[in-house]
């Protein structure tokens, strides 16, 4: 059975989603598609694709930290993008996130997103070694 995670380090969900899920014995970690919103809920750099994706793979990278996880544990990513040429400027930021070898990646170019003003999603699987992976403690 799957397990839901919600970590207090990023904004709280606040619809019929969780942040991540746990597949199995822990390993297969599943990620919500992360956007550009701080801890409490708001639009970071709104207008900046640059900025956003920062604020995106930081989340990515903070949800998987509460259970043990880095980012050299993602082993797939889907970017959804309202403007690709933007989002492909901002490769750089992508390669001070992760090393070789590369995550497997599919990026499309969407309409738009849930909140007018984010111009990125994206949504991670990760395998965290067993080493490493801690069950977050359950929220009351």
């Amino acid at each position: 059975m799957a397990e839901a995670v919600n970590p207090p380090e990023v904004w709280a969900p606040f619809g019929a989603f969780s942040m991540a899920v746990i597949q199995g014995d822990g390993r297969i970690v599943h990620l919500k598609g992360q956007v550009a919103l701080d801890r409490d809920g708001l639009v970071v750099g709104a207008g900046d694709m640059r900025i956003q994706v920062r604020q995106t793979l930081d989340n990515i990278r903070d949800v998987l930290a509460a259970m043990g996880g880095q980012m050299r544990d993602v082993i797939s990513l889907v970017h959804y993008a309202t403007d690709i040429d933007a989002f492909m400027q901002a490769g750089d930021i992508r390669k001070t996130y992760f090393a070789e070898p590369y995550p497997v990646t599919t990026t499309v170019q969407v309409e738009r997103l849930y909140h007018p003003e984010l111009l990125i999603e994206i949504t991670a699987v990760a395998e965290i070694p067993l080493t490493r992976f801690r069950r977050p403690a359950p929220h009351a």
